[in-house]
């Protein structure tokens, strides 16, 4: 969806108010897929010094746990304000995504705000143990391999020579 940021500033007198529900799935996501669409709510108000925007969006991500590669959802819920005055729609150090005529791409908007809000490591809990290095398996599933007569024991075959380094 697009806003015409420009036109809003010189005839915009009332705030401007739209409940969007963004399908991005074709957007490049790093690690993670949201559910569509994302539900996003987006505000302008004209100020006397120009114009307050404010984005909120609420969106449920699918992941894999960073530790334990357990299929994991997160759900995530912020709130983005900006101020803005006429002169900064030519600028060039403007992070919005405004295009040259004035027009504010509000499902690229969503889309940066979700990249940078999202963290780059998901954790199905904050004390996940991961997996196990033995056999490979979630040590919360109940692995055994690991007690603590053969937590010396290498993880690989391959290893076993860095372990005779470390040793002597």
């Amino acid at each position: 969806m697009q806003f015409d940021l420009k036109r809003f500033f010189q005839n915009g007198q009332k705030p401007y108010k739209a409940e969007l529900k963004c399908e991005l799935g074709g957007y490049d996501w790093p690690g993670y897929q949201p559910q569509q669409p994302i539900r996003a709510v987006f505000v302008a108000v004209p100020t006397l010094q120009g114009v307050e925007l404010e984005l909120s969006v609420s969106a449920v991500v699918n992941t894999q746990c960073a530790r334990c590669l357990e299929p994991m959802e997160q759900e995530f819920s912020f709130k983005r304000e900006w101020m803005l005055r006429m002169e900064e729609l030519e600028s060039e150090e403007l992070e919005l995504p405004i295009s040259e005529n004035g027009q504010l791409d509000l499902d690229e908007l969503v889309y940066e705000e979700l990249i940078l809000e999202v963290p780059s490591m998901l954790l199905c809990s904050v004390d996940c143990q991961g997996l196990c290095p033995v056999c490979g398996k979630p040590k919360a599933a109940g692995c055994t391999c690991c007690t603590a007569d053969s937590v010396d024991a290498p993880a690989d075959e391959r290893l076993a020579i860095l372990k005779q380094l470390l040793n002597e």
